[in-house]
Parts: C-alpha cells; structure tokens; sequence
C-alpha cells in the first residue's frame, strides 16, 4: 500500500485535532478572544513612503549591470607590468590551486593593448575604451579592490543582488523599496530594463522578491512596445468596466485577507490597485519622444529602440518621478574571445561605445537636474576577468580573458560616495587585491548604509529566523564614503 495513503487512513480525529493549527487549545483561543483575533486588518498601501531610519545621503538608487561582466583590466585597472610580461606563463604562485572556468594548465599573461589617460582634477587614470566617461571622472568613485567568492555568471550575479548564490532571497531592489517604499503611489517602486534582447544570468531572481511580499519585486518596464505586458486593458474593456471590475475583485479579496490573514492576499490588492494607475502614468513617463533632441543625442538614444541609451535615458526620467530602485541590465560583456565580437581590441571599443556615451550622460544630466547628490549611481559586473589568456582562445588571433573572482573593479557616482576617488589597489599583475579589499557584503552594506539603513537591522523573517542582503556578513567601508 502507499505509505502516504496508509498513513491518512490510521489517523484520527485526536490525532487531526492535536496536529492543525496548533491544536485544539487553539480553536478554543479563537473563540474566546473572538473572531477578529483569526487574522490581522488588511493593509493595502505596502508601497507607502517610509522616513528613513538614519540619516540618508541617497535618496535613490540606479543600478547599471554589464551582464558577463567586463574586462575592468581594459577599461578602469592600468597594469604596466603586466604589459611588460605579456605573453609570459604566468608565475606558478599566482595560479598555484585555482580553479578557472574554462583555463587549465599554466596560462599567458595578457597585458592590454588599451591606451591610458590621466582624467580630470583627480588623475584618475582611465582606458580609451571609455573616452565619454573621461569627462565625468571627477564625479566616479572607482573601487578596483572589490572581490566575490563565485567564478560562474548565475551564481555571480545572485551574489551581488540578493547575498546568495542561489536563487530564493530578495533583490537589492527588493530590500530597498521595502525599506523605503515609493515617492510615486501611480508608478512601481522598483522598474527593471534590460537591453541587448537578454535576461540576467539569474534570471528573474536578480530582480525578484524572494520571501518578500511580491510588491517589492522588479517590474520589468520595456523601452520598446508596450512598456508593460499585459497591463493594457484587453479588447471590450474599457477604463470604467476595468475600474468596477477591480472593485468587486478588491472587496473579495478583503474578505478572503480577513478570514485566512495572508499577507499575499494584500500584495494582490495592491498590484491590482497599482497597475490600474500605471495605465495612465506608464506610458507617459516612458516617452522619450517628450526628450528635446539635444538631449536624445547626449545620450545617443534613438527613438522606438531597445538599447542601453534609451534604459539610461528613462532611468532618469523615472527616478526624477519618484521611482525609488531602476535596475539596468545589459547583456554582452564576456569576453572570452571566442568571437571577433569579444576580442579586448575592436570588440571592446565597439561594446562600450553602446554603454560609456549614456553613462556619462546619465551622471552628467542627473547633476544638471539637482539629482545627483541624492541619486546613488552604480555600475558593475558579477565578477572580473582573468590577467592572462582564456584557455580555450589562447592559440588563436583573438583576444580575451576568463572569469576572475578574486580582484576587479567597480564604480559608483553621487548620492554621498566620494567623487573623483580610487580606493584600494590590486597588486602589478592584477592577480589579488593589494590593499582595502572590498566583499560583496561590504559592497552592500555600504550601499545601504547610503540608502540610511543598517544593514544589521533592515531584516524580513521568514522560516524561523530574521533575514538580511548581507546574511551575517558586511561591513560599511567608510572610505567610500563622502
């Protein structure tokens, strides 16, 4: 016989009263303190703005991520020594126990074939990869000592968004808004747009909710077509029938929230609240046929399109309306070599033409408009690329480099990080960080700290213990700090 079935057919009442809900003393609480005690009142505005718990510098965030992750030695980590020794095997001590993702044996230093400027009142030293971002220089915070304990893209990217590697836990943007909720009750707290037609490498998780109600997830805004599925009305419908239609869907809803007190049945009720508003304001802020042209072409976006520029352009626009988190994905930064298109020469000066035009734009038009001291700007990969030749592409003409974990570099801009500022160093190969090594956590908390929370407190519970972006790890790095 089925054990399972076995099992349903010896049990008994006792034994059903002794197990459900807590038991039979439970029925009886119920009773006496009334039926109102069964559940807690529904709460409809989970998105409402919330006074920060601490002083906060940034009242916003953006988020640029190069999904793949870019070569940081050819575009922001100068290596002179490492050019000197290009085509070297690499000291065994460097590579001494490592594991690479497609690299074995002793692998070729890979010194860059970029060109170096010494920018702006900082000297921050910067590829021609990236000649747009030269101008903004005295505005970056350049971290090039940031390091993560994951060389696989999925598993990467995770880490930087949610804490963990693995798919379950709330987004950075999750964390955030249900923090701080929204300024904008007509549009989503946290928009996610993603350009060169591909999903992040964790997929939805990199913008999800995780146990978090569902309302603090990404909405995912497109910058071509409609900008969000399914939330036009279908063919029949008009605004009035949508609105009764709502009404009688909210009321049950309400009944369903008071009898069971799940606290998903309130999420549903405001999605659908919400996305009836964003019928209206969506598609409004989402026009950047509303952009004068001067502005379109500092940005290089181009009307109707999918790209990066266009994403930069409306991250501005909609965190100027009050949207509080915009993720920007970007896909094609693993440059492997595999392809002309991931050669470190003309593969990376065409790919960052895509990205290094609308990122300066998007700093320098955030500080035009009064935006950027409170808008915390980041850009980033899931990790960094190796300071010698990819495995499988090393006996050919092209280019390119491996996944590398241990040493890379980020940026960030605004909303109370130092401006025009390096901090820590990797060491003259590139190999390690030298010194003021930067975790993921501490990335994290120190982003959180920006944001005004301690990142120790800003905590969901859920399965028994209380929860965090950083686990039970982070610490803020103060020399990032304004």
């Amino acid at each position: 016989m089925d054990p399972i079935l076995e099992h349903k057919l010896l049990a008994t009442r006792r034994h059903l009263l002794g197990t459900m809900a807590g038991g039979i003393g439970a029925i009886a609480m119920r009773d006496l303190l009334g039926a109102t005690a069964a559940a807690p009142p529904v709460a409809t505005d989970l998105m409402a703005p919330k006074l920060p718990p601490l002083p906060a510098k940034a009242k916003r965030m953006i988020v640029i991520h190069l999904t793949g992750s870019p070569p940081h030695l050819d575009l922001y980590d100068h290596k002179p020594l490492l050019v000197k020794h290009d085509g070297e095997d690499c000291p065994a001590e460097t590579i001494a126990g490592k594991k690479f993702a497609f690299t074995s044996g002793t692998p070729k230093l890979l010194g860059t074939p970029r060109k170096w400027v010494r920018c702006g009142a900082s000297g921050m030293e910067l590829s021609d990869a990236i000649p747009n971002l030269h101008r903004v220089a005295d505005k970056l915070c350049l971290v090039r000592s940031m390091f993560t304990d994951q060389f696989n893209h999925a598993p990467a990217e995770l880490m930087v968004y949610t804490g963990s590697p693995r798919a379950g836990r709330p987004s950075l943007g999750s964390w955030v808004t249900y923090g701080l909720g929204t300024e904008n009750a007509n549009l989503p707290g946290f928009v996610t747009l993603i350009s060169s037609g591909v999903q992040p490498n964790g997929g939805t998780s990199s913008f999800g909710s995780g146990f978090l109600p569902s309302v603090y997830q990404g909405v995912q805004c497109r910058s071509k077509g409609d900008p969000v599925l399914y939330v036009s009305d279908p063919p029949g419908m008009d605004r009035a029938m949508r609105r009764k239609s709502l009404d009688a869907i909210k009321d049950l809803n309400e009944l369903q929230s008071r009898e069971l007190g799940n606290p998903e049945t309130a999420t549903r009720i405001a999605q659908y609240e919400l996305a009836f508003r964003m019928q209206a304001s969506v598609p409004d802020v989402m026009d950047i046929s509303k952009e004068p042209q001067a502005v379109l072409d500092a940005y290089g976006a181009t009307l109707g399109q999918s790209s990066l520029a266009n994403n930069c352009l409306l991250a501005r626009r909609l965190v100027e309306q009050g949207v509080r988190f915009v993720h920007l994905f970007d896909w094609g930064w693993d440059f492997h070599g595999t392809n002309p298109g991931e050669d470190i020469r003309d593969g990376l000066t065409k790919k960052a033409a895509t990205f290094d035009k609308p990122a300066a734009a998007l700093i320098e038009d955030l500080e035009q408009r009064g935006l950027l001291e409170d808008t915390l700007v980041l850009c980033t990969g899931e990790f960094g690329r190796t300071p010698f030749r990819e495995g499988r592409t090393a006996s050919g003409g092209i280019l390119g480099r491996d996944h590398y974990p241990d040493c890379y570099s980020i940026w960030m801009a605004g909303g109370g990080v130092k401006s025009g500022h390096v901090h820590g160093a990797s060491d003259d190969l590139g190999f390690k960080v030298a010194t003021d090594m930067v975790h993921i956590h501490d990335l994290q908390a120190t982003l959180l700290h920006l944001l005004c929370f301690d990142h120790t407190k800003l905590t969901y519970r859920f399965q028994g213990r209380d929860f965090r972006l950083t686990d039970v790890h982070g610490h803020v790095v103060r020399g990032l700090l304004a």
